[in-house]
Protein backbone atom coordinates (compact mmCIF):
# COMPACT_ATOMS: atom_id res chain seq x y z
CA UNK A 1 0.00 0.00 0.00
CA UNK A 2 1.29 3.45 -0.89
CA UNK A 3 2.26 5.53 2.20
CA UNK A 4 0.93 8.95 3.08
CA UNK A 5 3.60 11.64 3.06
CA UNK A 6 4.39 14.84 4.89
CA UNK A 7 6.71 16.95 2.75
CA UNK A 8 8.32 20.28 3.60
CA UNK A 9 7.92 22.60 0.62
CA UNK A 10 10.57 25.04 1.87
CA UNK A 11 11.05 28.34 0.08
CA UNK A 12 9.72 28.86 -3.48
CA UNK A 13 13.32 28.90 -4.78
CA UNK A 14 13.33 25.11 -4.46
CA UNK A 15 11.46 25.06 -7.76
CA UNK A 16 14.56 26.26 -9.63
CA UNK A 17 17.34 24.92 -7.41
CA UNK A 18 19.45 21.80 -7.76
CA UNK A 19 20.54 20.63 -4.32
CA UNK A 20 20.45 17.58 -2.07
CA UNK A 21 16.81 18.15 -1.15
CA UNK A 22 15.49 18.69 -4.66
CA UNK A 23 17.46 15.66 -5.82
CA UNK A 24 15.95 13.61 -2.99
CA UNK A 25 12.42 14.59 -4.01
CA UNK A 26 13.18 13.83 -7.67
CA UNK A 27 14.32 10.37 -6.64
CA UNK A 28 11.40 9.81 -4.27
CA UNK A 29 8.93 10.34 -7.09
CA UNK A 30 10.68 7.61 -9.06
CA UNK A 31 10.93 5.17 -6.14
CA UNK A 32 7.33 5.33 -4.92
CA UNK A 33 4.69 3.12 -6.51
CA UNK A 34 3.07 5.26 -9.18
CA UNK A 35 -0.16 6.67 -7.70
CA UNK A 36 -3.46 6.73 -9.56
CA UNK A 37 -4.14 10.17 -8.06
CA UNK A 38 -2.72 12.59 -5.49
CA UNK A 39 -4.67 14.24 -2.68
CA UNK A 40 -2.66 17.18 -1.35
CA UNK A 41 -3.30 19.32 1.73
CA UNK A 42 -1.36 22.58 1.32
CA UNK A 43 -0.37 24.97 4.10
CA UNK A 44 -1.05 27.79 1.65
CA UNK A 45 -4.74 27.01 1.21
CA UNK A 46 -6.31 28.06 4.49
CA UNK A 47 -10.08 27.87 4.84
CA UNK A 48 -12.56 27.80 7.69
CA UNK A 49 -14.33 24.78 6.23
CA UNK A 50 -12.72 21.84 4.46
CA UNK A 51 -12.37 22.55 0.74
CA UNK A 52 -12.18 19.80 -1.87
CA UNK A 53 -11.04 20.81 -5.34
CA UNK A 54 -13.18 19.86 -8.30
CA UNK A 55 -11.11 21.64 -10.94
CA UNK A 56 -10.69 20.14 -14.41
CA UNK A 57 -7.22 21.64 -15.01
CA UNK A 58 -5.34 23.81 -12.55
CA UNK A 59 -3.88 27.24 -13.08
CA UNK A 60 -0.51 27.86 -11.41
CA UNK A 61 -0.71 30.35 -8.53
CA UNK A 62 2.35 32.50 -7.74
CA UNK A 63 1.54 33.30 -4.13
CA UNK A 64 4.88 34.95 -3.35
CA UNK A 65 6.76 38.09 -4.30
CA UNK A 66 10.29 39.38 -4.86
CA UNK A 67 11.74 36.24 -6.44
CA UNK A 68 13.53 35.77 -9.79
CA UNK A 69 11.41 36.09 -12.93
CA UNK A 70 12.19 32.46 -13.75
CA UNK A 71 9.88 31.33 -10.96
CA UNK A 72 6.92 33.17 -12.42
CA UNK A 73 7.34 31.45 -15.78
CA UNK A 74 6.85 27.96 -14.35
CA UNK A 75 3.62 26.19 -15.19
CA UNK A 76 2.35 23.00 -13.63
CA UNK A 77 -0.80 22.14 -15.61
CA UNK A 78 -2.03 19.26 -13.49
CA UNK A 79 -5.50 17.94 -14.11
CA UNK A 80 -8.12 17.19 -11.51
CA UNK A 81 -10.35 14.16 -11.23
CA UNK A 82 -14.07 14.67 -10.70
CA UNK A 83 -14.69 11.04 -9.79
CA UNK A 84 -12.02 11.14 -7.08
CA UNK A 85 -13.34 14.45 -5.76
CA UNK A 86 -16.80 12.92 -5.41
CA UNK A 87 -15.33 9.85 -3.70
CA UNK A 88 -13.65 12.14 -1.17
CA UNK A 89 -16.91 14.02 -0.62
CA UNK A 90 -18.68 10.71 0.05
CA UNK A 91 -16.00 9.70 2.57
CA UNK A 92 -16.31 13.04 4.34
CA UNK A 93 -20.09 12.69 4.48
CA UNK A 94 -19.81 9.17 5.90
CA UNK A 95 -17.44 10.42 8.60
CA UNK A 96 -19.33 13.59 9.50
CA UNK A 97 -16.71 15.96 8.09
CA UNK A 98 -18.22 19.28 6.89
CA UNK A 99 -16.82 20.27 3.49
CA UNK A 100 -17.35 22.42 0.40
CA UNK A 101 -16.42 21.72 -3.21
CA UNK A 102 -14.24 24.28 -5.01
CA UNK A 103 -14.32 24.62 -8.80
CA UNK A 104 -12.02 27.62 -9.35
CA UNK A 105 -8.81 27.67 -7.32
CA UNK A 106 -5.47 26.80 -8.90
CA UNK A 107 -2.44 25.18 -7.27
CA UNK A 108 -0.46 27.35 -4.83
CA UNK A 109 3.29 26.97 -4.46
CA UNK A 110 2.86 24.69 -1.45
CA UNK A 111 1.33 22.25 -3.91
CA UNK A 112 3.05 22.76 -7.26
CA UNK A 113 6.63 23.10 -6.01
CA UNK A 114 6.37 19.69 -4.31
CA UNK A 115 4.42 18.05 -7.13
CA UNK A 116 6.77 19.35 -9.82
CA UNK A 117 9.79 17.89 -8.00
CA UNK A 118 8.09 14.53 -7.50
CA UNK A 119 6.26 14.25 -10.82
CA UNK A 120 7.61 16.84 -13.28
CA UNK A 121 5.38 15.73 -16.15
CA UNK A 122 2.18 16.78 -14.35
CA UNK A 123 0.58 13.56 -15.58
CA UNK A 124 -1.08 12.36 -12.35
CA UNK A 125 -4.53 13.72 -11.38
CA UNK A 126 -4.49 15.99 -8.33
CA UNK A 127 -7.18 16.82 -5.79
CA UNK A 128 -6.13 19.95 -3.88
CA UNK A 129 -7.31 20.25 -0.27
CA UNK A 130 -7.38 23.13 2.20
CA UNK A 131 -6.21 23.12 5.80
CA UNK A 132 -7.71 24.79 8.83
CA UNK A 133 -5.09 25.69 11.47
CA UNK A 134 -7.85 26.70 13.90
CA UNK A 135 -9.03 23.14 14.27
CA UNK A 136 -7.55 20.99 17.00
CA UNK A 137 -4.91 18.43 16.00
CA UNK A 138 -7.46 15.73 16.80
CA UNK A 139 -9.90 17.22 14.28
CA UNK A 140 -7.20 17.57 11.64
CA UNK A 141 -6.17 13.94 12.20
CA UNK A 142 -9.80 12.85 11.86
CA UNK A 143 -10.09 14.55 8.47
CA UNK A 144 -7.07 12.64 7.26
CA UNK A 145 -8.33 9.45 8.89
CA UNK A 146 -11.50 9.58 6.82
CA UNK A 147 -9.33 9.12 3.71
CA UNK A 148 -7.62 5.88 4.82
CA UNK A 149 -9.50 3.86 2.18
CA UNK A 150 -7.95 5.90 -0.62
CA UNK A 151 -4.46 4.56 0.10
CA UNK A 152 -5.69 1.01 -0.53
CA UNK A 153 -6.61 2.19 -4.03
CA UNK A 154 -3.13 3.56 -4.80
CA UNK A 155 -3.97 7.19 -4.00
CA UNK A 156 -1.09 9.23 -2.57
CA UNK A 157 -2.07 11.56 0.29
CA UNK A 158 0.38 14.41 0.90
CA UNK A 159 0.51 17.05 3.60
CA UNK A 160 2.69 19.93 2.39
CA UNK A 161 4.12 22.33 4.96
CA UNK A 162 7.14 22.30 7.28
CA UNK A 163 7.91 21.00 10.76
CA UNK A 164 10.03 24.06 11.57
CA UNK A 165 8.77 27.10 9.68
CA UNK A 166 9.23 30.50 11.33
CA UNK A 167 9.88 33.22 8.77
CA UNK A 168 10.71 35.70 11.54
CA UNK A 169 13.59 33.48 12.64
CA UNK A 170 15.10 32.38 9.32
CA UNK A 171 18.56 33.71 8.45
CA UNK A 172 18.83 33.89 4.69
CA UNK A 173 22.57 34.54 4.77
CA UNK A 174 23.33 31.92 7.40
CA UNK A 175 23.39 28.14 7.00
CA UNK A 176 24.67 27.13 10.45
CA UNK A 177 21.93 25.06 12.07
CA UNK A 178 20.13 26.57 15.06
CA UNK A 179 20.09 24.01 17.86
CA UNK A 180 16.55 24.91 18.90
CA UNK A 181 15.23 23.75 15.51
CA UNK A 182 17.01 20.41 15.75
CA UNK A 183 15.81 19.88 19.33
CA UNK A 184 12.20 20.39 18.25
CA UNK A 185 12.54 18.02 15.28
CA UNK A 186 14.21 15.37 17.46
CA UNK A 187 11.33 15.53 19.94
CA UNK A 188 8.91 15.24 17.05
CA UNK A 189 10.79 12.27 15.60
CA UNK A 190 10.66 10.42 18.92
CA UNK A 191 6.90 10.78 19.27
CA UNK A 192 6.05 10.23 15.62
CA UNK A 193 7.91 6.93 15.60
CA UNK A 194 5.95 5.84 18.69
CA UNK A 195 2.72 7.19 17.14
CA UNK A 196 2.23 8.96 20.46
CA UNK A 197 -0.88 10.93 19.59
CA UNK A 198 -1.42 12.24 23.12
CA UNK A 199 1.99 13.93 23.09
CA UNK A 200 1.74 15.05 19.48
CA UNK A 201 -1.66 16.65 20.01
CA UNK A 202 -0.06 18.70 22.82
CA UNK A 203 3.15 19.52 20.94
CA UNK A 204 2.66 23.23 21.59
CA UNK A 205 3.10 22.76 25.34
CA UNK A 206 5.29 19.62 25.46
CA UNK A 207 7.84 20.00 22.67
CA UNK A 208 11.02 22.01 23.33
CA UNK A 209 11.11 25.32 21.48
CA UNK A 210 7.60 24.79 20.11
CA UNK A 211 6.80 28.50 20.09
CA UNK A 212 9.85 29.11 17.88
CA UNK A 213 9.44 26.12 15.60
CA UNK A 214 5.67 26.43 15.22
CA UNK A 215 4.78 30.03 16.06
CA UNK A 216 1.11 30.95 16.51
CA UNK A 217 1.35 33.07 13.34
CA UNK A 218 2.68 30.15 11.33
CA UNK A 219 1.14 26.90 12.57
CA UNK A 220 -0.56 26.37 9.20
CA UNK A 221 2.71 24.87 7.99
CA UNK A 222 2.85 22.32 10.79
CA UNK A 223 -0.74 21.06 10.77
CA UNK A 224 -0.60 19.25 7.38
CA UNK A 225 1.38 16.67 9.38
CA UNK A 226 -1.80 15.61 11.18
CA UNK A 227 -3.82 15.31 7.97
CA UNK A 228 -1.14 13.04 6.50
CA UNK A 229 -0.83 10.97 9.70
CA UNK A 230 -4.56 10.46 9.88
CA UNK A 231 -4.59 9.02 6.37
CA UNK A 232 -2.33 6.21 7.68
CA UNK A 233 -4.25 5.47 10.86
CA UNK A 234 -4.74 1.87 9.70
CA UNK A 235 -0.97 1.24 9.70
CA UNK A 236 0.51 3.36 12.45
CA UNK A 237 4.09 3.46 11.28
CA UNK A 238 6.17 6.62 10.78
CA UNK A 239 9.46 6.68 8.86
CA UNK A 240 11.74 9.68 8.52
CA UNK A 241 12.86 9.72 4.87
CA UNK A 242 14.85 12.97 4.83
CA UNK A 243 15.79 15.85 7.10
CA UNK A 244 17.95 18.84 6.30
CA UNK A 245 17.81 22.58 6.95
CA UNK A 246 18.21 25.87 5.11
CA UNK A 247 18.66 29.43 6.34
CA UNK A 248 19.57 28.40 9.87
CA UNK A 249 16.35 26.64 10.84
CA UNK A 250 13.92 26.12 7.94
CA UNK A 251 13.37 22.37 7.96
CA UNK A 252 13.24 20.14 4.91
CA UNK A 253 11.66 17.09 6.54
CA UNK A 254 9.92 14.28 4.70
CA UNK A 255 7.92 11.68 6.62
CA UNK A 256 6.24 8.54 5.31
CA UNK A 257 3.22 7.20 7.21
CA UNK A 258 1.85 3.70 6.79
Amino acid sequence: MIPALFIAHGAPLLAIEDNDYTQFLNGLGQELPRPKAIVLFSAHWIAGSQKVSEVAEYDTIYDFGGFPDELYQIKYPAKGNQQMAHQISNLFSENGIPFEMDTRRGLDHGAWVVLRLLYPNADIPVIAMSVNPRLSPEQQYKIGQSLVKLRANDVLVIGSGGTVHNLRAVQFLENDLDEWALEFDQWLEKHLKKWDLDALYSYDTLAPNASLAVPPHGNEHFVPLFYAMGAADDVRQATLLHRSYRYGNLSHSVWAFG
